[in-house]
């Protein structure tokens, strides 16, 4: 019924291109890292009206099956500020035809009146007693994609087997039900509630549980400029930095408001550095303040840079801004804490192709530190199982800038991560520090952790399915690289295959992912690295890190070997040039 996609295939069929017919509609979307994401447009593995309509159908279906008290309890939807309009395709739109779906069936539904960041919902989900939600987001994507995002009711992204099972559910009703298209249904039916204000409060009033200096906020003349990247983040970071006691930061105007064409970055992600936070990094340097904080478009990440004493900015990647949360939450916890409080009851985890900095933290002062895979569902399902069994989680991360500080919001949040680093900034002025120099007192106590992310970008499946399983026969069948170029390999961990060379067994702690691609090596030399696909976006990602003891670091030294080794593993293991992988830069 949206005639722009239906005239697109109208077009590719009259133009006889089969070829990208096929492509368009020979398959269906599948649940990655971040749920279902794709660009908007016709076919079905494309973001559209039908597609959506499918999926909720199908969620619907499973989650019947489920719950017995299902329309009852009801079920959240959220949405962000994208839009397409060759397509005529819009995320308020898609999050309509969610809604409608449900509301045909009698399920009561929360949904939020206007846009919202991500964490929104799946604390929604919790603070609601709703037995799932959906953000309709693509989150740093291209302004050309889309998504949905599924929680399950303990408030964490949906891991297996809900995914394939929902899977199963969408290709059992792929016809429309009746009322399905009625977007309308939302401004009619009597099972539409609007939840934003009341979880506004309530997020805002949770959020000072992790606010600990509350009177150096009220006092502090440090400045901050936030950019909400075109999104959704700018009133939502305003009224959280009010919730602390800080003056509000001060907005870039022109990336303020909502644009789904992210008219003044090249693309939307702030993880990219400071080609993105141009703007940003300009206001502050007029307006005099010290620190930029930016949210990506849904506002569930976080990239910081802070002005160093020269005059030059420095971007934190991921796994600094890490290192500098861990030391926070740990040595906060420890302050409003009795002497007497158990250490050994506290948790912080990370994604295993993250920083092992938390891992240095935990060994020397008392308390657990875990890993899990790749994408926060797994973090948000793990930590749900570790605050039912009485255990007490200060904080995780994944390295592509993504931070849960407390356990209010199951899943990695832009806004509390900016108001908590702002805090921290404030309460480092106090004692003279800044963000960059309290970096290198904590790798100083707990050991230098150097690290190095980047990608290339490959379009074609075959030619990423070539490179990996060629590093699984690499001297033969089934058999490892020992080493990378001059560099030997201590141990090998295949996590689509279930292969760890480290364990007694041969199989890997982690689970098995065989749907995506990803190799860990851990080298003689102390050297960790992953190569590993995207989940949501035709990249070939490879993330390396040198860990030290504390006492032991030449960082200099460290960074050198770190630059070599990962220039070994890009030619030997890569080979970019031979199978046509564009760098990152370009």
């Amino acid at each position: 019924q949206n005639q722009k996609t239906k005239e697109q295939i109208e077009s590719l069929l009259q133009d006889g291109k089969h070829r990208e017919l096929r492509e368009r509609l020979c398959c269906r979307l599948s649940f990655g890292t971040a749920g279902l994401r794709s660009a908007m447009g016709a076919g079905f593995c494309y973001i559209n009206d039908l597609t959506v309509i499918q999926s909720t159908q199908g969620i619907y279906k499973y989650l019947e099956r489920n719950f017995s008290d299902f329309k009852q309890r009801g079920f959240v939807v959220g949405y962000d500020t994208r839009g397409q309009v060759t397509s005529n395709c819009s995320s308020k739109k898609l999050a309509k035809l969610t809604a409608a779906v449900l509301l045909a069936k009698d399920v009561l539904v929360y949904f939020f009146s206007t846009y919202v960041p991500t964490p929104f919902v799946p604390y929604a989900v919790q603070q609601l007693g709703a037995v799932a939600g959906g953000m309709i987001t693509a989150s740093h994507n291209r302004k050309e994609d889309n998504g949905y995002k599924v929680y399950w009711e303990n408030g964490a992204q949906i891991t297996s087997p809900h995914d394939k099972e929902i899977i199963k559910c969408i290709e059992e009703c792929v016809e429309p039900w009746n009322g399905s298209w009625n977007e309308n249904l939302v401004d009619t039916s009597p099972l539409r509630q609007d939840p934003l204000k009341k979880i506004c409060d309530s997020y805002m009033e949770d959020l000072t549980k992790i606010c600990y200096h509350r009177e150096l906020n009220v006092q502090s003349s440090l400045k901050f400029v936030h950019t909400s990247f075109h999104g959704v983040g700018h009133d939502y970071v305003q009224m959280a930095f009010r919730a602390f006691g800080f003056q509000p930061p001060i907005p870039v105007p022109e990336q303020k408001d909502p644009d789904p064409d992210f008219s003044t970055v090249k693309c939307p992600n702030p993880e990219e550095g400071e080609s993105v936070l141009e703007l940003s990094l300009r206001l502050a340097e007029k307006e005099g303040a010290k620190v930029v904080v930016a949210t990506d478009p849904d506002a569930d990440r976080l990239a910081v840079a802070e002005q160093q004493e020269n005059g030059c900015w420095k971007v934190f990647t991921g796994n600094e801004l890490a290192a500098l949360f861990g030391w926070w939450m740990f040595s906060c916890w420890k302050e409003s804490y009795s002497q007497d409080a158990d250490v050994s009851n506290v948790y912080m985890l990370a994604t295993t192709v993250s920083s092992k900095i938390l891992r240095a933290i935990a060994l020397k002062e008392g308390f657990h530190f875990e890993e899990t895979l790749p994408g926060f569902k797994w973090i948000g399902s793990r930590v749900k199982n570790l605050l039912d069994n009485g255990k007490e989680v200060l904080f995780a991360f994944e390295e592509s800038i993504g931070f849960m500080c407390g356990t209010s919001v199951l899943d990695k949040d832009g806004v509390s991560a900016a108001v908590v680093i702002a805090e921290m900034a404030t309460y480092l002025q106090g004692q003279g520090l800044t963000l960059a120099q309290k970096l290198i007192d904590i790798y100083e106590m707990y050991g230098y952790h150097i690290s190095k992310t980047s990608y290339f970008l490959c379009y074609d499946p075959a030619t990423i399915k070539r490179i990996f399983e060629r590093l699984r026969n690499f001297e033969g069948p089934e058999s490892y690289p020992k080493c990378c170029g001059a560099y030997s390999i201590l141990h090998v961990r295949d996590i689509t295959t279930g292969y760890d060379s480290s364990q007694l067994n041969h199989k890997s702690v982690l689970p098995v992912s065989k749907s995506s691609q990803m190799i860990t090596f851990t080298f003689q030399n102390g050297c960790v690295a992953t190569l590993r696909t995207s989940g949501t976006e035709p990249k070939i990602k490879y993330y390396a890190e040198m860990c030290a003891l504390p006492g032991h670091s030449d960082r200099s030294v460290l960074e050198e070997e770190l630059q070599k080794l990962i220039e070994a593993l890009i030619e030997n293991f890569l080979e970019p040039a031979k199978n046509g992988l564009t760098w990152r830069s370009a």
